[in-house]
This record gives structure tokens, sequence and C-alpha cells, in this order.
């Protein structure tokens, strides 16, 4: 897997013609691949991989670049797993690779940094999963959990993802761009520029993203709103479709002409 990739990220793209695509469309530099939520499901993530990997060769894309809308965590069996292989591939690929944060890597790393106040937050969100999948147990943390409790679970935890993967996490961007083309986690406000985004709105979303048309072509790819199926319309692409519980991971794969075709496991 990881042979393949190399060899088809090492090819570089032709700049694309101008005005080859209508301004209607997503319009990306060059062939871009953007992956909906994990939330744990390793085992979906390498699924995925697989078809993007076929995808890129068969479709003959030159120095694609592979991008995740963040959610990597929590809910699913396999947290560990999904960050050491996402680290993974944005180590060997720098250039082509890109992870976003979402909100629940957010509330881990609140977590880390404030146990006792932001950890009952995080395991009603699905951060039990998490806990569990690193071999914390996290029944001794209840409603009535003494600040020790939740101080004992965060320091097991930092422990167990070391300081490199939370720096990695903490420096996790919120957002990607490439021509018209925005990946965010959640949503963005319609009536402020990509570029002038809050953090906020960008992890949990806005609450006129799905109706308020924007005022400029942008176009953006997104997850943490679940959904039956993966969907591009109206300058949105959304992409979560509960990996965690439906085994259905999707990802949109989008040519700088603006044809895009869905891959789902």
């Amino acid at each position: 897997m990881l042979r393949s990739l190399r060899s088809l990220f090492g090819t570089k793209a032709k700049q694309p013609s101008a005005g080859a695509a209508a301004p209607d469309l997503p319009r990306p530099a060059a062939a871009t691949y953007i992956v909906g939520d994990l939330h744990g499901r390793a085992d979906l993530l390498e699924l995925i991989l697989e078809l993007i990997d076929a995808h890129i060769g068969g479709s003959g894309a030159e120095d694609p670049q592979l991008v995740f809308v963040g959610d990597y965590i929590d809910h699913g069996p396999d947290s560990a797993g999904v960050l050491a292989r996402l680290r993974e591939l944005t180590r060997d690929f720098p250039d082509n690779v890109t992870c976003l944060m979402g909100d629940h890597e957010r509330m881990m790393l609140d977590f880390l940094a404030d146990p006792a106040q932001r950890g009952p937050r995080w395991l009603r969100a699905g951060g039990d999963a998490t806990l569990m999948g690193f071999r914390i147990d996290p029944e001794d943390l209840g409603t009535n959990a003494p600040p020790d409790a939740w101080e004992t679970a965060a320091s097991r935890l930092a422990t167990s993802l070391g300081r490199d993967t939370r720096d990695w996490l903490e420096a996790l961007p919120l957002s990607w761009s490439s021509g018209n083309l925005w990946a965010v986690h959640a949503g963005a406000d319609p009536s402020r520029p990509m570029d002038d985004q809050t953090a906020r709105v960008l992890l949990w979303g806005h609450p006129e993203f799905d109706s308020a048309p924007r005022g400029d072509d942008a176009w953006i790819a997104h997850g943490h709103v679940p959904q039956d199926r993966p969907d591009a319309r109206d300058g949105r692409i959304a992409l979560d479709t509960g990996a965690w519980s439906t085994g259905r991971l999707s990802a949109v794969a989008i040519k700088p002409d603006g044809t895009h075709a869905f891959l789902q496991t």
C-alpha cells in the first residue's frame, strides 16, 4: 500500500489549462481525495486507502492530495490504530497528506489539559471508547468521580499517546484549500470569507451553513454531521456517513476540472 502511494504521489501534476472547468464546480489544482470521519475505525481506514490507491492508479491522477477532515478518535474500537496510521501517512507523504483537526480531537486535548473539568463532556461524546482503546478503564470516571481519578486517567492517556503524537494533534490545521475547494471539519459561516472563519465554527459548525448561500464560489468539503450517504450540492460536500456504527466510510475524489466521484467502504 505505502509503496503504491509513494510511487503515485511522486508523479507531479501538469498545470490545468485556464478556463477548463465550469465556475460552479469545485476546482482543486490537483486531483484531491477527501475522507470523512473515521472515529476509531482503523479497519475502514485501510479499506478506503485501498480504494483511493486503486482510483489514483485507474484515473492517472498526478500529484494527488489526500485530506482527512478530522474526528479520528472516539466511538469506534481502535482510535490508537487510526492515529498511528495517520501519523505514518503524514510523515511519509508530507506534501500530499493533510490531517485536519476535528471537535473530538479538540475535546481529548482539552481533557488532557484540564481533566476534571473537560473530561465528563468528552466521555459523553464517545471518549470512553478511546480510553479503552488505549487500555485505560473508564469505569472509575462516573458522575461523582473525584478530580484525582480524572487526573490519573489523563496522565495515563498522555503517557500512552506520547509527546510526539500529542504535539502532532495540537498542530493539526483547521482547514485546507486548493483552488476554490476547501476542506474543514464541521462547516463555515456563509457570511464570512473562508480565510476569516473562527476556530469554533470550523470545529463545531454554523447554524446557517446548510441553508444560506455563500457569496463566493467556494466549495466546502466537511464531515461532523452523520448522514445516510455522501452528497455534493450547493457548494457543500458532506462526507460523514457514520463509519463507526454503519461500516460505511466515505471519501470524494475531485479532479481539477470539477468532476467528482464518491468512494465508500
